[in-house]
C-alpha cells in the first residue's frame, strides 16, 4: 500500500482559501487514482473530489464544484486540493485516499488513507 500524509489544514474565515497537500510514498504514485474525502462532526464521510492517475478525470461533489480544484504532481508524489470561497459548511477533517489504477467517488473503493487534516471555517 501507499502511505499518505496530509498537510495544509487550518482555521480560515468564510470566503477565504486553503490549499491541502497529500504526500504519498511507498509505491509508484502515478499508478494511483487519488481522492479527497471529508467528515464533519456527527456526519458521515463524504466524497469531495478525485483525480485519475494521469490527471485527466476529476469528478467533484456538487457542493464543492466551482470552488475546489484537485490536481496532482506525479513528479512530487503529491496531490492537492485548492479550496476557495470557503464557508462554515466546509468545516471537517479532510483526508486523502489512494486507489490503484481506477478513479472512484466511493470511499470503500480506496485502500489507502491518510490520517486527515482539520479545516475549520469561521463565519
Amino acid at each position: 500500500q501507499v502511505q499518505l500524509v496530509e498537510s495544509g489544514g487550518g482555521l480560515v474565515q468564510a470566503g477565504g482559501s486553503l490549499r491541502l497537500s497529500c504526500a504519498a510514498s511507498g509505491r509508484p504514485f502515478s499508478n494511483y487514482a487519488m481522492g479527497w474525502f471529508r467528515q464533519a462532526p456527527g456526519k458521515e464521510r463524504e466524497f469531495v473530489a478525485a483525480i485519475s492517475p494521469g490527471g485527466l478525470t476529476t469528478p467533484y461533489a456538487d457542493s464543492v464544484k466551482g470552488r475546489f480544484t484537485i490536481s496532482r504532481d506525479n513528479a512530487k508524489n503529491t496531490v492537492y486540493l485548492q479550496m476557495n470561497s470557503l464557508n462554515p459548511k466546509d468545516t471537517a477533517v479532510y483526508a486523502c485516499a489512494a486507489r490503484l489504477y481506477r478513479s472512484s467517488t466511493r470511499a470503500g473503493d480506496f485502500a489507502s488513507w491518510g490520517q486527515g487534516t482539520q479545516v475549520t471555517v469561521s463565519s
